[in-house]
C-alpha cells in the first residue's frame, strides 16, 4: 500500500474514506514531537482489528516518528517507527500475552518487550527483550 503523508494530522480530512479506522484517531497515530502523520493503511488496519479481537481500549504511547523526534527519545536509527511501520502499545493493566496471541494472529511479526509496554511491527519476524 502508499503511504499518505500529512504535515499535521489536524489536516486528514474527517470523513471515513480519508480515514476509515474505528478505534484510532489520527492524533494518536502521529509524531509526538512535530504532529506530523504518515500513514501505513495496512498498519492501522491490523491495529483496529487487533483492537477489536482484543476487547479492551489499547493506549497507543508512539506511533510514527519523525527522525528529529525519534533521534530526541534515543530511537533506533532505522526504527520502524520512521515508516509508520510500528507502534508502542501500553501493557499496564493488560494481559500482554493475549496482546501478543492476537496481534500475531492479525498479521504483526516484529515484538519487542519493555517493562511498561509492547512494541509491534510489521518488520521481519523477530522478538528481543523479556516476553514474561
Amino acid at each position: 500500500m502508499t503511504l499518505v503523508i500529512y504535515d499535521h494530522w489536524t489536516q486528514v480530512p474527517r470523513t471515513h474514506t480519508a480515514w476509515p479506522w474505528e478505534h484510532f484517531k489520527p492524533k494518536e497515530m502521529a509524531c509526538r514531537g512535530t504532529g506530523k502523520l504518515t500513514v501505513e493503511p495496512r498498519l492501522l488496519g491490523y491495529l483496529d482489528l487487533l483492537r477489536g479481537r482484543f476487547g479492551n481500549p489499547l493506549t497507543v504511547l508512539s506511533a510514527y516518528r519523525s527522525p528529529y523526534h525519534n533521534a530526541k527519545v534515543g530511537g533506533a536509527p532505522f526504527s520502524s517507527h520512521l515508516k509508520a511501520v510500528a507502534v508502542d502499545l501500553s501493557i499496564v493493566g493488560q494481559d500482554k500475552k493475549q496482546m501478543e496471541r492476537l496481534a500475531k494472529e492479525v498479521g504483526f511479526t516484529g515484538f519487542g518487550y519493555y517493562r511498561t509496554f509492547l512494541h509491534i511491527d510489521l518488520g521481519r519476524p523477530r522478538f528481543w527483550g523479556r516476553r514474561n
